[in-house]
């Protein structure tokens, strides 16, 4: 399952925050790696992933932890994806102690 998620997908939009906001410091995305390993990017939020991989409601899924930053805090939380029509991840960021937002990436 993991190479459907492989690759770098472009945070188009999220429900929290503004387009101005989501590439404020460099263009918003998220980025799947290897087996277990990622990044992603928007605003002034940067983590790197911890992954895993399975089915949720019958479609394939990443669930993961991340460690990083906000602002210059640092900060954790988790989060997910699932395969959307259309080709684009649909999913969910929560950061700890803090927002969460749903948010759309289409692939690079």
């Amino acid at each position: 399952m993991a190479k459907a998620f492989k690759g770098r997908w472009r945070i188009s939009e999220m429900d929290v925050w503004d387009n101005d906001y989501l590439d404020l410091v460099e263009p918003a995305n998220i980025v799947f790696e290897s087996e277990n390993d990622g990044a992603f990017v928007f605003g002034t939020v940067k983590g790197w992933l911890d992954v895993r991989y399975g089915a949720r409601d019958g479609s394939a899924c990443a669930e993961f932890s991340w460690e990083g930053l906000n602002d210059t805090d640092p900060a954790s939380g988790r989060g997910w994806v699932i395969l959307g029509t259309a080709g684009r991840l649909v999913g969910h960021i929560f950061i700890h102690n803090s927002d969460d937002s749903g948010f759309v990436a289409e692939r690079e």
